[in-house]
């Protein structure tokens, strides 16, 4: 093969591999263009057999190919790198970070429906000399947060009829959401209670009274006026327990007590050191979202 012919090959290679890549390359069009006019001139004075592939275009200048090089160099050098000066380039929590639970006045419940609240979350959550119960640990305030928001406002969901009786499996289809439900209930089971007891309002109940009145919520016996009690019941008792283990930072769960009595860490970094130490409580206090236990407000 004569030096002619090799370069023609070269330079069909070239071009056939830029036409390729040129998708990839915003700045590729000029340098195509100047390398293909090269090789069309080289394939035309070589006469070679392949030049009936590659047309002869315009004869290519030494102005052509310094231009479209230098704007080959001025692109690639328009977007540098980012550069890290010892931090990580994010921070954390930065897209949807929980907003902590101030201490303050109630932001949902009127005052008779906490006293009911807290009186009911005493009872599924009593406190005992190592714990306090579901009132002083925070389940109230828990909800009183969570129905004041997107929860108690169905944000997400869809509520529109029709709404028919589902399986249990389907969730709720009830036109009305959690907080207007929880509103109609607590005050239907003062009603009953009231009825019922010589005018006592449940939080009034003595503690055997409070438990006879839930237990014949919970089976049915008693019937609360235009709702399910039972449904109210099942629900008021998972929403309870949420309160009492979840993150502190939502409201409930004050000074972490329920992971306390449970030994559960946390939210700590790694368990690195006690991945393989089975069945040993772990001696480090909790930590919560945002930070250690004594960030809890007391007064509320």
């Amino acid at each position: 093969m004569s030096r002619s012919e090799s370069s023609n090959v070269i330079c069909l290679c070239l071009v056939d591999w830029v036409r390729k890549r040129r998708n990839f390359f915003d700045y590729s069009s000029l340098i195509f263009v100047a390398i293909q006019r090269v090789a069309a001139t080289i394939v035309s004075r070589g006469k070679s057999q392949v030049a009936e592939k590659f047309p002869t275009e315009v004869a290519v200048n030494r102005r052509q190919v310094l231009t479209g090089t230098a704007l080959l160099l001025a692109t690639a050098t328009a977007a540098p790198a980012e550069t890290i000066l010892g931090r990580l380039p994010w921070v954390p929590n930065a897209g949807n970070p929980p907003v902590p639970v101030k201490a303050g006045p109630w932001q949902f419940f009127s005052a008779e429906e906490v006293r009911a609240l807290e009186a009911i979350a005493d009872r599924v959550i009593p406190p005992d000399p190592q714990t306090p119960g579901g009132k002083d640990s925070g389940c109230a305030v828990f909800l009183d947060r969570q129905l004041a928001g997107p929860y108690g406002r169905q944000e997400g969901l869809y509520v529109s009829p029709p709404f028919e009786h589902g399986r249990k499996n389907q969730g709720q289809q009830l036109a009305i959401g959690p907080a207007q439900q929880y509103r109609d209930a607590l005050a239907a089971l003062d009603l009953a209670c009231k009825s019922r007891m010589g005018g006592k309002a449940f939080a009034d109940l003595t503690s055997s009274e409070q438990d006879a009145v839930l237990t014949a919520l919970e089976n049915g016996a008693l019937k609360l006026e235009n709702l399910d009690g039972k449904a109210f019941f099942e629900q008021m008792v998972k929403d309870v327990q949420m309160g009492f283990f979840a993150d502190p930072v939502y409201g409930g769960n004050r000074d972490m007590v329920a992971w306390k009595m449970i030994g559960f860490p946390g939210a700590r970094y790694n368990y690195l050191d006690w991945v393989n130490r089975h069945n040993e409580r772990y001696p480090l206090p909790p930590v919560s979202i945002a930070g250690r236990a004594e960030w809890t407000p007391k007064d509320r």
